[in-house]
């Protein structure tokens, strides 16, 4: 007979996960600091999501619509959806944890692609060679983080074709918005004739509402149906809702942080590669720097260097790449001063 261990032990496969490191927050620089690791919008959220996140301090007392229907309703008609068949959450990350959660247990498999660079784009076929009978989803983020690459549409249509009917392809379409690729598509329209697809969307980036984590999934009404027989009852916050519904009518601040993006994330990755950096093409709000080998010019010491500045990035060594930082489109006066540092880092001797 086994003897009980004399204190609570989680489940066999817990301790071996590696907890979450999030990227730095502050820098040893006595100037202005600038962060540029978390992929966060440099225009803030919308002020009428401000004005609404505000106004809900008047009944902190009362529970959140544990529907989310206004929220629902809003998203459906922002992308002529239907909101029975959306979800609402913590941000994509909580339900990204449902899907998992529903429709995975003990021996079963999913398989996700660890990162897809320009040379060595996300392989479809190699994705449907890793499935088995065991396997039950397949994640793929396009766009991908850290990389900023993507894969077409038709490409995700194959993938899809690919997948024994029993398995759910999940797309994570966290940087959708920025994307500017006439071959490219979030995954709605794939969504709406499949019965194995969903699709999730963050409020985190492009509409600024990171702190109050919020993101919601379309998908089929089978799959909606286990996902909300799942979830917390009250999982998405009274001021998230209120936000996310105003930053989703301001169509206006939408547009501008479209086009600032679309001003300074060519630019970047045009002057920095003047530098002897390499930089992946990205199709999101940053992108990924290739840093020498030599001593003295890694990504370790432009990290170091940078953080000098006041200038803090993202190093992305867990990913597998430890020769990158991953840098977030920021603030104009910001991206400027990158690529100065970089440019005094790269020449020092």
């Amino acid at each position: 007979m086994i003897s009980p261990s004399p204190i609570p032990v989680p489940r066999p496969g817990v301790m071996s996960i590696e907890a979450y490191v999030p990227g730095k927050s502050a820098a040893a620089s006595t100037g202005k600091v600038y962060k540029l690791s978390s992929n966060e919008t440099p225009l803030g959220a919308s002020p009428y999501a401000v004005d609404a996140f505000k106004a809900v301090a008047e009944k902190l007392e009362l529970y959140p619509d544990g529907s989310a229907t206004q929220l629902r309703d809003t998203i459906g008609a922002r992308y002529g959806l239907d909101p029975n068949r959306i979800v609402c959450g913590a941000g994509s990350d909580e339900l990204l944890s449902l899907i998992t959660n529903a429709f995975m247990g003990p021996g079963d498999e999913g398989i996700y692609t660890e990162h897809g660079f320009l040379v060595y784009k996300i392989d479809v076929d190699a994705i449907l060679n890793c499935v088995t009978p065991r396997t039950k989803i397949v994640y793929l983020a396009n766009p991908n983080n850290p990389t900023g690459t993507y894969i077409s549409f038709d490409e995700v249509k194959r993938l899809h074709a690919g997948l024994p009917s029993h398995v759910v392809l999940v797309l994570d379409a966290a940087y959708a918005e920025y994307v500017r690729k006439n071959d490219y598509a979030s995954g709605i329209e794939l969504v709406a004739t499949n019965e194995n697809v969903v699709m999730t969307r963050t409020f985190s980036k492009i509409y600024g509402l990171a702190l109050l984590r919020l993101g919601w999934c379309y998908g089929p009404a089978g799959i909606i149906d286990a996902l909300n027989r799942i979830r917390g009852p009250f999982n998405v916050s009274g001021p998230a809702l209120e936000a996310g519904i105003a930053a989703l009518k301001d169509e206006d601040h939408l547009s501008k942080a479209l086009a600032h993006n679309d001003k300074w994330l060519p630019w970047l990755e045009s002057e920095i590669s003047k530098l002897g950096i390499g930089v992946t093409p990205s199709v999101g709000n940053f992108l990924l720097l290739h840093f020498p080998k030599t001593a003295g010019k890694t990504a370790k010491d432009a990290d170091a260097f940078l953080s000098s500045q006041g200038l803090i990035l993202r190093g992305v060594g867990a990913y597998g790449l430890p020769d990158c930082l991953r840098l977030t489109i920021g603030p104009e006066e910001a991206n400027k001063k990158v690529v100065d540092c970089l440019k005094q880092f790269m020449t020092r001797s």
